[in-house]
């Protein structure tokens, strides 16, 4: 159902002839660690490759902007699943010094293949030079998302622009993000909110959100709900524990980037607590498992010095999909004490996984998530603390038992999205 004040007519007509996927995202994080949005993007290119319909990609480099086929797409997917190496960097790469070394590997390769490139101001005659008119032009990654881009395909192949919106924690809660963040998101979205033919909500939730900061600026374009799908990632037997980790003693997980919204403190804080408390032997251990994010600086100083870590509580980070897959069995359960979260792809891979978690009492996770985890607000610490050591002492194992969560799959996803393109 529309929002009130929504764009009812706006659809896209009928199927588009090509399709044009801003690859910019995946490619501004080559080498790095993805990100769940990261993830998307590269569900998205895997899924058009998988179509017969033409494909494109369009990334926006240090130098302008490079435009793909197919078989460039499918060189990016190579590379950036780490199937295939990348190449070396070019002089073009190696005058922009302060890019990340892999980085400019990735943009001198793209470069190679890359069936045409351009200058800024040159962007449409490009496009127009191989695309189409009516191609669709898709952009799930938050990135690129500017006036010359969005203004360029509509004008000169009168794309249907079609923009996924994954939260909108920026404006929601702008203390746990970079300055300025929310100022950059708030016009972003006033930018896809004038040229989108069609946004993408990874749940009800966001859809809600988005309509809630859309409608006092006008129409709000028609909306669609597609939850996100999970891949299923083969175990690293490779994996090595920690230094320290004792795996004959009860342990936890928490997945994602330390930053502040994900509120590592909380745990941090509740550990504390119980090593004042408990003996050792009856200490479980806690595996906090993402890179260092931004504006942590007090999260980061108790990573580094506090007297629990290498003993009770063990930070690792860069561990890749199948690593953490290894991972989970050998956990009493999840932990995800958010203070907000846009869909949650760990909590979501943890119980596909059949693992017990525990989170924080959130809308998104009660809309993707059901009656399948032990809710807990962040504000009762008791109740914490209560759960954690009923799943560390009363369980032989981390197994959920009883129905098996069904979580939402990427079919689903594309069977939803692919119709409307």
């Amino acid at each position: 159902m529309p929002g009130v004040g929504t764009k009812t007519g706006v659809t896209v007509p009928e199927p588009s002839p090509a399709r044009l996927l801003d690859l910019s995202r995946l490619v501004s994080r080559a080498g790095r660690t993805q990100t769940g949005i990261d993830r998307v993007e590269l569900a998205y290119l895997r899924a058009f490759l998988a179509e017969t319909v033409p494909v494109y990609g369009l990334v926006r480099s240090a130098w302008g902007y490079l435009l793909l086929d197919r078989r460039g797409c499918r060189f990016l997917l190579e590379r950036v699943t780490g199937d295939a190496p990348w190449g070396r960097a070019d002089l073009l790469s190696r005058l922009r010094r302060k890019l990340d070394p892999i980085r400019q590997r990735a943009e001198a390769d793209l470069r190679r293949v890359a069936i045409d490139r351009c200058l800024p101001s040159r962007l449409s005659k490009m496009l127009l030079r191989h695309l189409p008119r009516g191609t669709a032009y898709v952009n799930v990654g938050h990135a690129n998302l500017t006036e010359r881009v969005l203004v360029a395909l509509k004008q000169s192949l009168r794309a249907p622009v079609v923009v996924m919106i994954h939260d909108t924690i920026p404006l929601d809660f702008p203390q746990y993000q970079r300055p300025g963040m929310d100022a950059a998101f708030r016009s972003m979205l006033a930018r896809v909110q004038t040229h989108a033919a069609l946004i993408l909500c990874n749940s009800a939730c966001t859809r809600a959100d988005v309509i809630r900061h859309m409608e006092p600026r006008g129409a709000v374009p028609e909306t669609l709900v597609a939850r996100l799908g999970i891949s299923n990632h083969e175990p690293d037997p490779d994996l090595r524990l920690p230094s320290g980790f004792d795996p004959n003693r009860p342990a936890f997980i928490t997945i994602g980037t330390i930053e502040p919204r994900k509120n590592h403190m909380f745990l941090l804080d509740l550990w504390a607590e119980m090593v004042r408390d408990m003996t050792p032997e009856r200490m479980p251990q806690l595996l906090i498992c993402g890179a260092r994010g931004w504006n942590n600086a007090a999260v980061f100083a108790r990573l580094d010095s506090d007297p629990m870590m290498g003993r009770h509580v063990f930070e690792v980070g860069g561990l890749t999909d199948g690593q953490i897959a290894a991972l989970l069995p050998a956990m009493r359960g999840a932990l995800f004490p958010s203070h907000a979260e846009g869909f949650g792809l760990p909590p979501i891979e943890a119980l596909s996984a059949g693992l017990p978690i525990i989170c924080n009492s959130l809308d998104i996770y009660v809309e993707i998530l059901g009656d399948n985890p032990v809710y807990a607000s962040v504000q009762d610490r008791y109740l914490w603390r209560q759960e954690i050591e009923h799943l560390a002492h009363s369980q032989t194992n981390g197994q959920i038992t009883g129905k098996k969560f069904q979580p939402p799959t990427w079919q689903a996803h594309f069977n939803t999205v692919l119709s409307r393109l």
